[in-house]
């Protein structure tokens, strides 16, 4: 077993991220609403035509972004990634910052610049800011329900298909842990890889005893040997599944799916002898019931797929 958990998991902050990728997301967002990016046929008209009408604008403006509701702020660092698509003719002065627990009615920050700007820029700047912000506030009522005890809450891969780094971001704004950012950073056998190494389909009753078990140890040996940094994980279903998967020297046991009666019986039978994860059905109602079992670690992705957009309100300030 590892010495430490910290070899298993971590908390992205923003200067993991690769900007240009974020910026290419910008783009990419600003090019739909401008362009209708992702059409087969380009419309006819392009820009913004809304804005294009209003005569008269004064060349400086401001706006506050306000908090309507409770929220866990988060995905302000790309909001000058923003203003720089739309030509960079506006700022931004954050009044709060990445992670913090803010009140309804609370300024996250104000743009200040052209109001053309502003006006085209304001729904792709909240769909970032409310996205993120969404997804933090999930995880802060799951990090919550948990508790503060030694069991760690993790995120999954179930994330928006380009979005997986800002998303694992934000469960980390909002107290979370990022673990298997994707394949590359991890060896995990799930049930269909057990299927393949002769336990049966998904849903047989197989042990992993005899020649299933000596076909996993020779997969974990062979990951340790072209993958020694990696720490090497195993999901099971079923407790008679322990014994083959500790013998084959795995670093984290997967409970998928487990029972409270039955997570208890395989922490006990595990013995510290590798780490425990639980996942499968985790619920903000389960997740005390599961604090003080002696997981390490309990994973569910609707930290991110079950998460709502909060809502952040763009609000004019009167001239001066």
């Amino acid at each position: 077993m590892p010495a430490s958990p910290e070899r298993l998991l971590q908390r992205l902050t923003w200067e993991d991220l690769d900007v240009a990728h974020v910026r290419r997301l910008v783009e990419m967002a600003r090019d739909e609403d401008l362009s209708g990016l992702g059409l087969r046929l380009a419309p006819g008209r392009t820009g913004d035509a809304s804005t294009a009408s209003v005569a008269g604008v004064s060349r400086a403006g401001a706006a506050d972004l306000v908090a309507r509701e409770d929220l866990i702020a988060c995905g302000l660092p790309a909001v000058p990634l923003v203003l720089s698509a739309y030509g960079g003719r506006a700022t931004f002065q954050p009044r709060a910052k990445d992670g913090a627990s803010l009140k309804a009615g609370a300024v996250l920050g104000t743009l200040s610049g052209d109001p053309r700007t502003l006006l085209s820029a304001e729904r792709i700047v909240l769909n970032f800011l409310q996205r993120l912000s969404g997804v933090a506030t999930q995880t802060r009522r799951y990090v919550d329900a948990l508790g503060r005890g030694r069991t760690r809450l993790l995120d999954t891969r179930k994330t928006t298909p380009g979005y997986r780094m800002l998303e694992k971001y934000a469960v980390a704004c909002g107290g979370g842990w990022n673990h298997r950012l994707g394949l590359f950073d991890r060896v995990m056998f799930k049930d269909n890889h057990l299927a393949l190494l002769g336990a049966g389909s998904p849903n047989a009753k197989d042990s992993l005893a005899g020649l299933p078990g000596r076909r996993l140890a020779d997969a974990v040996k062979r990951a340790r040997a072209s993958a020694p940094e990696l720490p090497v994980e195993v999901e099971v279903d079923r407790l008679d599944q322990i014994p083959a998967v500790l013998a084959a020297g795995a670093d984290v046991i997967l409970l998928d799916n487990f029972t409270v009666p039955q997570l208890k019986r395989a922490v006990a039978a595990i013995g510290g002898r590798a780490f425990t994860e639980a996942s499968g059905g985790i619920t903000l109602k389960s997740l005390p019931r599961l604090a003080h079992l002696g997981l390490d670690f309990i994973s569910t992705g609707a930290l991110v797929h079950q998460s709502v957009w909060v809502d952040i309100g763009l609000d004019w300030k009167p001239a001066p």
